[in-house]
């Protein structure tokens, strides 16, 4: 099987070309080609033809295929359903804001974190994305909108902190200057508790921006809806994200997804506000999508409850609802899809 030269860094690159006689300097080409967004080696226009039938014989190089793009009427927002040479779809959402262009991508096809309000995790973990499958979503998101990406965030299909090894070096990847050159303030990574990932995450003192996936600040709740708090339960994961501040100095950003009767009571609030104490945390409330598997409804409580944690000094915003009208949340258009296919 030949190797996946898109997941391949710079160095890496190089020291495989100079295995093949050439010079540092074809490194360099190679790698700025790959990150433009070619499918095939015949598109590298300055390199000769022998080296490219070359490396057509020892690497492989494709690139997924649109199966669906859906673009909304209200805002913008672009979502993407592509399929990769082996059959697998996943999801990237391009969201268009004032500050610049944000892509929302995939790290993993399923997900098998099992959230019981969320549609990405239906039917599973499938397999791991490798550094250049995430690469490549926003490189031909780049490519097929004709918008340039300032801005990516790991909250797609999957669990990030489930596939770190393939992420960190995909972080690598999109934040080199011969790449994509997107610095680490501008990614965002999103995880529902997974500790020792947030652990090595803090050991490497990355300044990307942690956000964690909360959507309960007690663990009664939280195992009912997040599986995931039966292993790292809310309690341990609180003093792993304490642990992450001490050590990284970066505000970690917390997901809650406002949830009708479940997790909108006041004392919840209350609660969340305790448990950050001693360190700045930000709250995102998120206007639950309406999954029609999920027994789950949108909370009528959520501008209460952002007044309720305001009050006492912790910083909430509601986030901003993007491609309502074209099913943007995670998972939706994946699963309509394998519907359709009868999977």
């Amino acid at each position: 099987m030949s190797a996946d030269i898109r997941s391949m860094t710079l160095e890496e690159l190089t020291e495989a070309l100079g295995e093949m006689g050439e010079p540092a300097f074809r490194g360099r080409q190679v790698f700025a080609w790959l990150h433009r967004g070619v499918r095939s080696f015949d598109e590298m226009s300055d390199i000769s033809k022998s080296l490219r039938e070359r490396l057509g014989e020892r690497f492989s190089l494709s690139g997924p295929a649109v199966a669906r793009k859906q673009v909304s009427q209200a805002d913008g927002t672009v979502k993407y359903l592509w399929e990769f040479p082996d059959g697998n779809c996943i999801e990237t959402v391009l969201m268009r804001y004032r500050h610049g262009n944000t892509v929302c991508i995939s790290s993993q096809v399923g997900c098998r974190m099992g959230c019981a309000f969320c549609a990405s995790t239906l039917g599973g973990r499938v397999r791991d994305l490798t550094a250049g499958e995430m690469a490549e979503q926003v490189i031909f998101t780049q490519a097929d909108s004709g918008l340039e990406v300032s801005n990516i965030v790991l909250m797609g299909i999957g669990e990030p902190m489930d596939n770190l090894d393939n992420v960190l070096r995909f972080l690598e990847l999109v934040n080199h200057p011969q790449g994509l050159n997107i610095g680490m303030r501008h990614i965002s990574l999103s995880t529902c508790g997974v500790i020792p990932g947030i652990r090595r995450l803090a050991e490497l003192g990355l300044q990307l921006t942690l956000s964690v996936s909360l959507h309960a600040p007690d663990s009664e709740t939280r195992s009912r809806i997040m599986p995931v708090n039966r292993a790292y339960d809310v309690e341990a994961l609180f003093g792993a994200c304490h642990e992450y501040f001490q050590r990284t100095g970066r505000r970690i950003s917390f997901e809650y997804a406002m949830i009708d009767g479940v997790n909108d009571a006041d004392w919840q609030a209350d609660l969340i506000v305790r448990r950050l104490r001693g360190m700045p945390g930000h709250v995102n409330l998120i206007p639950l999508n309406d999954v029609s598997e999920s027994p789950f409804k949108p909370s009528r409580r959520t501008r209460q409850f952002q007044r309720r944690l305001e009050s006492q000094g912790v910083t909430a915003t509601v986030r901003r609802s993007l491609g309502g009208d074209i099913d943007a949340s995670c998972g939706q258009l994946r699963r309509k899809a394998m519907e359709k296919e009868g999977q």
